[in-house]
Parts: C-alpha cells; structure tokens; sequence
C-alpha cells in the first residue's frame, strides 16, 4: 500500500468512526476507542477485500467498500460491548 492510499484509509476510517461518535455520544475515551476500532475495523476489511480479491469501491489500491463495512462493523459490535452491562 502506498503512503497516499494509507493516508486516505486513515482519514476515511477517522471520519467513520467520528461520525458514529458524533450520532452516539459519549466522551473523549469514548471517541478514542471507537476511533481505534475503526481503523482496526478498515484494515481488517481491506485485507479480506484484497485476499478475497473482490473490487468493490476500489480507490486506487484500497478496497473502499470492504474497508468501510469492516469498520462499520468493528464500530457496531464495540459499541454493543461498550454498553453491557458490568452487573
């Protein structure tokens, strides 16, 4: 992956996760958390789309589609976690 390719994944999966702490709330941990499970969440995509070799939403060398629906789904299950209760 180039530097430019890894740049705009970085920024793509921080505006992801942003944007879900921004519709969900909470406080700065909060937004720390959600914005490292995010960019875990890109990269984990991105390689299942590479690995699988399926283009979908290709922006140059990063597979768009699949990193942003790893993210989703990172962001999803880790806010799920997030709210269990510790009782």
């Amino acid at each position: 992956m180039t530097a430019p390719a890894f740049i705009y994944s970085f920024l793509v999966a921080t505006f992801l996760g942003s944007a879900f702490h921004f519709l969900k709330g909470g406080g700065g941990v909060r937004l720390i958390l959600l914005l490292i499970l995010s960019w875990a969440g890109f990269f984990v995509g991105h390689m299942l789309g590479s690995a699988w070799e399926i283009k979908f939403l290709m922006i140059g060398p990063v597979s768009g589609g699949f990193g942003a629906i790893g993210s989703i789904v990172f962001l999803l299950v880790g806010n799920w976690f997030s709210r269990l209760d510790q009782s």
